[in-house]
């Protein structure tokens, strides 16, 4: 019986969505002239997101390898779990990272660190409540199994959705070019599987 599979594929179709969050998180574009006390909060904010974002990768890749495997209900529980559980950590360490670097030193930075803050404690949430969803899923039915993770895949739909304004508000500008001068920012966007070129 496959009734699962084609759910769990859309639950890894929809996290790679999701994924698009922490890239968010390391800037593309880069500037010299970025002023010494930006480019020491960037610093400390790139260095605690990068780990992190491994994390969510890591948890993305567990989902779709799960999506790809002839999976039994119950491992496709465990496998879910666990991942949004790492998620919900993880989303939940950067926002602690983002409120202990302080605000940036940029107008209004005080208001934007404190939106982050608040935006990304608030995906950790929604994380640790896909979990518990995840948990009480009934796996000795599959029918009702594969219902229930359509319950999820629409959740985590919303959740993939719903943006993150409040980081792209922080990001604006000379933060966003500070964070692109910091190597650890820039390895978290690049794809751990590609290799670097020395070119």
């Amino acid at each position: 019986m496959e009734g699962t599979k084609p759910v769990n594929k859309k639950l890894a179709a929809v996290l790679s969505g999701g994924a698009v969050l922490v890239l968010a998180l390391s800037g593309c574009s880069s500037s010299d002239d970025g002023d010494e006390k930006l480019n020491a909060w960037a610093k400390q904010v790139c260095d605690a997101v990068q780990p992190q974002a491994k994390k969510i990768e890591a948890a993305n890749n567990a989902i779709k390898k799960e999506a790809s495997d002839n999976s039994t209900p119950a491992q496709v529980q465990e496998a879910d779990s666990q991942a949004f559980q790492d998620m919900s950590d993880a989303y939940k360490a950067i926002g602690a990272a983002v409120s202990k670097a302080g605000a940036p030193d940029v107008e209004n930075g005080e208001k934007k660190q404190q939106d982050a803050v608040k935006e990304l404690n608030a995906i950790s949430a929604s994380y640790a409540s896909l979990k518990k969803q995840v948990d009480e899923l009934d796996t000795k039915d599959q029918a009702k199994f594969a219902d229930g993770l359509k319950d999820v895949a629409a959740e985590l739909d919303k959740l993939s959705k719903s943006g993150n304004d409040a980081l792209t508000t922080l990001e604006e500008g000379e933060v966003g070019q500070a964070m692109a001068e910091q190597a650890s920012c820039q390895r978290a966007s690049a794809p751990v599987s590609a290799p670097a070129t020395n070119g």
